[in-house]
């Protein structure tokens, strides 16, 4: 196996851990949590207290991505990327571990936003190192397709927490699920931990920051240089994504509170709808990565956020029809959407900022944009529902964010012919 084609492999799987373990928490907070860390609440108002926790990983993730991302881009890529992997696994399998609100009362709910901020940390850290890394061994005239495979951690972690708790909800009871069978998949992420740091320690450090090293070019302030040297890449960066993450979350998370509470359907069936989905961006998100190589990034990107804009308007109705069928078709073709996007962002984030600054401009530009898109999508989805009693209003918020991805691309460069490592920092 090539170093390319090992760096890829190890950061496809460590970014697969990490999302499920930050998917497993977000998957928990739909389905037990309101119930087990917040029972003095009536289920609304309980569901959405365990959204707000599950939101406070989204707002520790750019505090992670500029740490790490200052380490990254000072010390090097493979070390900060370990380190990072061990942060998430070890947070995900003490939650399996924590007492809920019964046992030891408000500590409880506190614990567990103390250790999604820890989750929030390590997967702020992740992404940026993981896109960077790829891209960088990867093959110059295939960034795309080489930057996008971290990009596939995301569905596949997805199909991972969502597998094992579709196992554990078709085979326990429901009671059985809230004692002690919601804890199993949080306790089976230390397994999975170790599975990737075996894989990931054997990797070599990025050749470009190598380069960097070498020739006494490591930024001394990351952070400061990349809001003075790459302000407009920044900002770009950010609302590009913010329309695809709340689109993502919508389709994927959200859903399984609409299904279950509004439609009135077992779990079972959004979790089914859910799966399949993710099994399919596991090869669409590769592919569109490769059109990004072919096509550039922005027409391929563009294309995904029109897609799921028009979606969006047909997306509640679907699942409104209450037919098993119907609902996992409307999840599948929704996340087909949020592929198109999904797969040519790693590089064109990445492509924004310069090597020396690459790993914190990456990942400042993704972390912060889910505090406005995936932290508060679920909450305002389900804030809307309950004020206007509909879930056309969902429709219009999302839609709404996807027009302003739409607009960053319109004022962003065609990234794909852009030279790596000698990219030019953008004017202000």
């Amino acid at each position: 196996m090539t170093a390319s084609r090992r760096v890829i492999l190890a950061s496809l799987i460590g970014t697969s851990l990490e999302w499920y373990d930050f998917f497993l928490y977000a998957s928990a907070a739909a389905l037990v949590f309101g119930k087990l860390f917040f029972p003095g609440f009536e289920p609304l108002t309980g569901t959405l207290l365990a959204f707000t926790t599950y939101a406070v990983g989204f707002v520790a993730r750019p505090l992670g991505g500029i740490v790490f991302g200052h380490f990254g881009d000072r010390v090097g890529r493979k070390g900060v990327l370990v380190f990072t992997l061990i942060l998430m696994g070890g947070a995900t399998f003490l939650i399996g571990l924590l007492p809920t609100y019964e046992t030891i009362g408000a500590a409880a709910p506190i614990l567990l936003v103390t250790l999604r901020f820890v989750q929030g940390l390590g997967l702020g850290g992740e992404w940026g190192g993981a896109v960077v890394m790829s891209l960088e061994h990867g093959h110059p005239e295939r960034r795309g397709l080489s930057a996008s495979w971290p990009q596939v951690g995301v569905p596949a972690g997805n199909l991972l927490a969502s597998g094992v708790l579709w196992v554990l909800s078709a085979t326990l009871s429901e009671g059985s699920f809230l004692s002690w069978g919601w804890r199993v998949p949080f306790l089976l992420s230390g397994v999975l931990v170790l599975v990737g740091l075996w894989i990931r320690i054997a990797v070599t450090e990025s050749p470009a920051f190598a380069e960097v090293a070498a020739e006494g070019g490591r930024a001394k302030l990351p952070l400061v240089e990349v809001i003075r040297r790459h302000p407009r890449g920044l900002l770009v960066a950010m609302a590009a994504r913010i329309g695809t993450d709340v689109a993502f979350y919508t389709f994927s998370l959200y859903v399984l509170t609409y299904v279950t509470g509004t439609v009135g359907l077992p779990r079972t069936v959004a979790l089914t709808g859910v799966l399949v989905a993710s099994g399919l961006q596991l090869l669409l998100i590769p592919l569109f990565g490769g059109l990004s190589d072919r096509w550039g990034r922005r027409p391929v990107y563009a294309a995904g956020a029109v897609a799921a804009a028009v979606w969006a308007f047909a997306f509640f109705p679907l699942l409104d029809t209450g037919n098993t069928l119907v609902i996992v078709l409307t999840v599948v073709v929704a996340l087909a959407t949020h592929a198109a996007m999904y797969g040519p962002q790693a590089a064109f984030v990445a492509e924004m900022f310069s090597t020396r600054l690459r790993y914190s401009g990456a990942s400042m530009g993704y972390q912060i944009a889910g505090i406005f898109g995936g932290a508060l999508a679920p909450i305002i989805a389900i804030q809307l529902v309950s004020s206007t009693g509909s879930a056309f209003a969902v429709s219009v918020y999302v839609a709404g964010a996807l027009c302003l991805t739409l607009v960053a691309l319109a004022f962003a460069p065609e990234t794909s012919r852009t030279p790596v490592p000698d990219a030019t920092p953008l004017p202000a």
